[in-house]
């Protein structure tokens, strides 16, 4: 549904909203995250987290009755890796899970959560948003696989913007651009409704924010905030309206040539907003008024170029090749609600585009 109140059109939707609480505990993690455990009754937790995170995890789960800290993750959870986490967790008879860290650890503490049943509590230290959702993903052999489900969504989420102030300026950028793209599919994916839109427009609003602060002032707490806020919000919304052509992309390229998650995002977002943009006027307005004016495709260039954003594929390790061999794979997986028809020879010029660097047309 496209209509907003004051429209001539019936408003009629159905909106599904995810249950999960959700903590802001500056400087506070540890003691919020062994609030949410108490209250789980878990006594014997798997705390997951990528080898280069286990201090920070210690510093936040430390004096939670943890059975096992497990610290192989990878990107884009492969089977491998999400099956020996599965066998840990049997193995030492956890009772719940916590992650500290980024997409890929929440992803991994999923994977494990989809057929243990066992509880999640996340502590993001990145602005992935998946913790927000009900989305896994796993990949083998080249592909990524995708579903929802309620079991590997976390009961509950514990932010701290401190918990941030290690992950590089650039890094940040990247992170905070992936959130974007989960606003901008927001707008368009197959289940959006108006609650959707006004969350991923309030989550653009409070990114175009906070970003810029964090380049800026990469030790200071207030942009960090203001993105965790914005992250949040998208990862809501993302939730709720499916994913879009965007993440069909990002998914398929992400798995078939084991590409950087984040930076894939930031990459591809600016040429599936204007491939998609003047089909979707209300969508278009919408992002616009939340990056301050002018055109949503304008609004995201000023972003990037403040965050000084990756902007080709083939410097993230994509061949050429490449191209040819991904737009089957996503032209199966685009959402038959798209605002405009997507065709081979549209994919083979976007993502043309997007590996040359190329200006977004």
């Amino acid at each position: 549904m496209t209509t907003t109140p004051g429209s001539d059109e019936r408003m009629r939707f159905e909106h599904r909203t995810l249950p999960q609480r959700v903590r802001f505990a500056p400087g506070d993690a540890a003691a919020a995250l062994a609030e949410e455990i108490t209250a789980l009754g878990a006594s014997r937790v798997m705390a997951v987290a990528a080898a280069g995170k286990a201090e920070v995890a210690r510093q936040v789960a430390g004096g939670l009755p943890v059975a096992h800290w497990h610290h192989e993750t990878a990107m884009h959870v492969p089977l491998p890796v999400a099956e020996r986490a599965r066998a840990a967790a049997r193995e030492h008879r956890a009772d719940a899970l916590v992650c500290v860290g980024g997409g890929s650890t929440t992803g991994l503490a999923k994977a494990v959560a989809l057929t243990t049943g066992l509880p999640i509590v996340a502590v993001p230290t990145t602005y992935a948003g998946s913790e927000a959702t009900d989305v896994w993903g796993i990949t083998e052999n080249g592909r990524k696989t995708t579903g929802a489900d309620d079991r590997v969504l976390p009961r509950a989420i514990v932010y701290d913007a401190s918990l941030t102030l290690t992950l590089p300026v650039d890094l940040s950028a990247a992170s905070g651009l992936n959130a974007l793209a989960h606003c901008v599919d927001a707008m368009w994916g197959p289940r959006a409704d108006p609650i959707d839109r006004a969350l991923a427009g309030e989550g653009i609003r409070a990114l175009r924010i906070g970003l810029p602060r964090v380049v800026a002032d990469p030790a200071g707490l207030p942009g960090r905030e203001h993105s965790l806020y914005g992250a949040y919000l998208a990862a809501v919304a993302f939730a709720s309206a499916g994913s879009g052509l965007h993440h069909k992309i990002c998914h398929v390229l992400g798995g078939m040539f084991d590409l950087p998650h984040a930076q894939t995002h930031a990459v591809v977002l600016p040429h599936v907003l204007a491939f998609n943009a003047p089909a979707a006027p209300d969508a278009e307005a919408r992002i616009a008024a939340a990056f301050g004016g002018g055109t949503a495709l304008a609004g995201l260039g000023r972003l990037r170029a403040r965050l000084h954003a990756p902007a080709a594929l083939r410097d993230l390790g994509m061949p050429e090749d490449g191209i040819a061999t991904a737009v089957p794979a996503v032209l199966d997986a685009v959402p038959a609600n798209n605002p405009r028809p997507v065709t081979a020879d549209d994919l083979t010029a976007l993502l043309r585009a997007a590996w040359e660097g190329t200006e977004p047309r």
